[in-house]
């Protein structure tokens, strides 16, 4: 089990990509009413999880494309697993087995069950630090999808559009608790996992609306308290992260992105550590 509270902030650097389309908005990058940018907590946990399976660990909830059990649904990945066993013994073995459910926690409804488990690590939306500027491309194939009608020599070209962000700095922040580590079992060699996964998050994470180098983790924030409930809040470490707020930003260096040595050297004094990481 963890012993001490965790908290860290990730800045993400985007540059010509889609970090998070809106499939109710025609696929646009997601904003708040203010423009800013956002990626859901969902999307992050996904990516997380992604690459915990890629670090050799066994994951519950797992993307179509990184299925390797053969199972294509959580119900079959379960049933499985399980079949006549009491919902303690199943809550049990199910944060044993797969690191994302004692991590993050999981709700399951299988065989006529409601179990509830809530998992120590937290993760919020990423919000960009400016309000962002989508570019919106229309897009033709030049090739045939499907036999062009008698008389043609070719079928009508299928027309979309692609949008993207040109560029943009988002935060996210996360913890991990104590207490809830003590219930599910998540322990230092998983804190370590989910470390290596942040700081790798858009590894193999290759799409047409990211392609390979467009998405990085530029810096990871890591905060380890001296005791189980923290030494200040999640609120005042989030507080910590200063950034230059005037309009020209081209790259990230433009933003001088740091924490309030004022406020950490107090916080430093009651015990808590600080780790600044760069991305992989």
């Amino acid at each position: 089990m963890l012993t001490n509270k965790v908290d860290f902030i990730a800045t993400i650097e985007v540059q010509n990509a889609n970090p998070n389309g809106d499939p109710l908005a025609g696929n646009m990058p997601r904003t708040d009413s203010n423009g800013h940018g956002l990626i859901s907590d969902v999307a992050i946990k996904r990516k997380i999880r992604n690459r915990m399976q890629d670090q050799g660990n066994e994951i519950f909830v797992k993307s179509r494309d990184h299925a390797d059990d053969g199972f294509n649904s959580l119900q079959k990945r379960f049933e499985n697993e399980f079949n006549k066993e009491s919902d303690e013994e199943v809550e049990k073995r199910s944060n044993e087995k797969w690191l994302d459910v004692r991590s993050f926690g999981q709700v399951i409804t299988y065989q006529n069950r409601s179990i509830g488990i809530r998992g120590p690590v937290s993760v919020s939306m990423a919000k960009s630090l400016d309000p962002i500027e989508i570019t919106s491309m229309q897009i033709t194939r030049s090739a045939n999808s499907m036999e062009p009608k008698a008389g043609s020599s070719r079928s009508s070209d299928t027309m979309g559009t692609k949008h993207f962000v040109e560029y943009g700095v988002y935060v996210v922040y996360g913890s991990a608790n104590v207490f809830f580590s003590e219930k599910t079992g998540f322990n230092e060699d998983d804190l370590a996992v989910i470390k290596e996964s942040l700081l790798s998050l858009f590894a193999n994470d290759v799409s047409s609306a990211r392609p390979e180098g467009s998405m990085a983790i530029k810096e990871l924030f890591w905060f380890t308290h001296s005791n189980k409930l923290g030494n200040v809040s999640s609120a005042k470490i989030h507080d910590l992260l200063e950034y230059d707020v005037s309009s020209e930003h081209e790259n990230y260096e433009d933003y001088q992105i740091g924490l309030n040595q004022e406020k950490l050297a107090e916080y430093k004094d009651k015990g808590l550590q600080v780790e600044i990481i760069e991305g992989l």
